[in-house]
């Protein structure tokens, strides 16, 4: 319940219109009608979790964008529920997905503290006793995989195949050249499971695609879970066919600059969409796979970015990018789509963050959280199934220099270890500018004490 007595799924249905005003595309909400379940029965569901790489809030033509067509995308959205307030874990790439797989805050574990994993190191990463999403699924009887990005944790220490995935294909660092596969550490980095494989000079992201493709039009016996992280559109700013590009960057790695991935120097606005583009088409191939298969019905498809975008995202109306905890930093796209039990057509204002996911998912598949390590995450699967009202928790962030906390439609935010508290009204001040601390100090300082109660016993940073 709210301080006003009504349950927060109405509030956000009163917000709805003043939503729409600040967040929510006027051209792409008048198609959609707010979110209603139709409670029903069906068979455990595939999975299929799609993990965009620094793509920002409004990166998608559905969340915005006027400059990218994303028509495979917005088509996902359609069939679905399109979320306007889903928010990733972490404000970079590696926290986020520790969250993911783990449900937990990226800080109930050493390898969600960095920001992001960097180096190999018998720290930095999941430890393989620790459940996973694709543990608990794997014990519940799902076929699981990884292709793509992995990002927690190196060799010889970590990898998927020792957090609960079958089979892994992709990268373990957190960004590669999309044509060499050459990363920030100098190295190529291109795996079979934790075995490197001979590069075949394509572009990475039809590479992953192809992969995930073939995935979908094997014969399956049981369910399966499949986690299909691409590093698109992450740097460096390599759309299809800049091979000069690729050439120049690898070059430079491989002399000793391990800088040179970063492309500071280089990017532009069309490299940017054409990389989301093409990000969309493969995409729609893979969903395209499910459908000729006859698996569409009864394959949950969840699609978020790891964080907010990056310089060439964007996030209007929000402010702040890829590691800021203002909401252009953490507030992503979030598409859900499942044929057999999910209406087309909808959009949702509830809060959700990433490991959100992980509890709906078990929950959905018929699996429980191992009881030594308790999620952190709300599942919605009542929500979204049975007509429930949305879980009421508070949102969490932590970073190294930042913390931030939402409650409704309030949101505390502290940017710097060492600033002043800001209190912002989200629903009606989404790019954060009324800072209202001064006028509601109770709310500020009781909403800064939960914060620091939740951040007790986690992992501090060294």
């Amino acid at each position: 319940m709210t301080s006003s007595g009504t349950t927060r799924r109405g509030v956000f249905g009163v917000l709805a219109g003043a939503a729409a005003a600040t967040a929510i595309p006027a051209e792409a909400s008048a198609a959609e009608r707010s979110f209603q379940a139709v409670p029903g029965r069906s068979k455990r569901p595939n999975i299929l979790f799609i993990l965009a790489d620094d793509l920002g809030w409004g990166d998608l033509s559905s969340y915005g964008s006027p400059l990218i067509e994303t028509p495979n995308l917005d088509r996902l959205a359609r069939a679905g529920v399109r979320f306007t307030n889903g928010y990733s874990a972490g404000a970079v790439c590696s926290p986020t997905r520790v969250a993911l797989y783990t449900g937990r805050f990226p800080g109930r574990t050493p390898g969600g503290l960095p920001e992001p994993i960097g180096a190999a190191n018998a720290t930095d990463g999941i430890p393989a006793a620790h459940p996973t999403l694709p543990s608990l699924l794997k014990a519940a009887g799902y076929a699981t995989a990884l292709i793509g990005k992995w990002h927690g944790g190196f060799l010889p220490h970590f990898s998927p195949l020792r957090s609960g995935f079958d089979e892994f294909f992709g990268n373990y660092s957190g960004g590669v050249d999309y044509y060499s596969k050459y990363s920030h550490t100098g190295k190529y980095d291109l795996y079979e499971g934790e075995t490197p494989v001979e590069n075949d000079g394509r572009y990475y992201t039809d590479v992953i695609a192809d992969r995930a493709e073939a995935f979908v039009r094997r014969t399956h016996d049981r369910p399966w879970l499949l986690h299909l992280n691409f590093t698109s559109p992450h740097w460096p700013w390599e759309a299809p066919g800049d091979t000069a590009v690729s050439e120049e960057i690898t070059a430079r790695i491989k002399a000793g600059n391990a800088q040179a991935i970063f492309h500071n120097d280089g990017g532009s606005l069309e490299t940017y969409k054409k990389m989301v583009e093409n990000l969309d088409q493969r995409i729609g191939q893979v969903l395209g796979a499910l459908r000729k298969t006859g698996q569409e019905r009864d394959t949950l498809v969840i699609f978020q970015s790891d964080n907010g975008g990056e310089r060439f995202s964007y996030n209007w109306p929000l402010t702040g990018n890829k590691a800021s905890l203002s909401e252009g930093g953490i507030r992503v796209p979030t598409i859900v789509r499942w044929p057999a039990r999910i209406r087309s057509g909808q959009v949702s204002h509830e809060p959700v963050v990433t490991h959100d996911w992980t509890a709906t998912l078990l929950e959905i598949a018929g699996a429980k959280p191992h009881p030594d390590y308790p999620l952190d995450g709300a599942s919605f699967a009542g929500y979204l199934l049975r007509g429930a009202d949305a879980p009421e928790r508070d949102l969490f962030w932590r970073t190294r220099s930042g913390r931030a906390l939402r409650r409704g439609r309030y949101k505390y935010l502290r940017l710097t270890a060492t600033g002043a508290d800001a209190l912002y009204d989200i629903e009606t001040d989404p790019r954060e500018q009324a800072n209202l601390a001064a006028r509601q100090p109770a709310l500020t300082a009781e909403l800064r004490a939960r914060w620091e109660e939740i951040d007790a016993p986690l992992l501090r940073y060294s």
